[in-house]
């Protein structure tokens, strides 16, 4: 028997990935999502990305404009304006300025806390 995170014969890549993503065992990166995304919806893995794709891009044109994006379940991603402010430089300790900018922030929701 395969410890955990270990493919079984024949389990090839996929299997193994199943194993981590439900246990919760390490980071998913953006590949290995599009993988799972590809499994869980039966697409193909050029569908699952120009899925995630598009997911991407919609948050980001709509922060961009100053909008916010609610995903019912899963939370809300948000680019509140941060006020220019007055920092240090902390090598030389000199006083530097600092310019406001757009800040991406995700508050998760109830449904996404509550499966923690």
């Amino acid at each position: 028997m395969p410890a955990d995170g270990d493919t079984a014969a024949g389990e090839g890549r996929r299997g193994c990935y199943e194993n981590h993503l439900l246990k919760g065992i390490r980071d998913v990166n953006k590949s290995e999502l599009i993988e799972h995304i590809a499994t869980q919806a039966d697409i193909s893995k050029a569908a699952a990305a120009r899925s995630l794709e598009a997911l991407i891009g919609a948050v980001k044109t709509t922060l961009k404009k100053g909008g916010n994006v609610t995903i019912t379940g899963f939370g809300t991603f948000t680019a509140p304006k941060r006020a220019a402010r007055t920092g240090r430089n902390p090598r030389t300790g000199a006083t530097i300025k600092i310019k406001a900018a757009k800040v991406p922030k995700f508050r998760p929701g109830k449904g996404l806390r509550d499966s923690l």
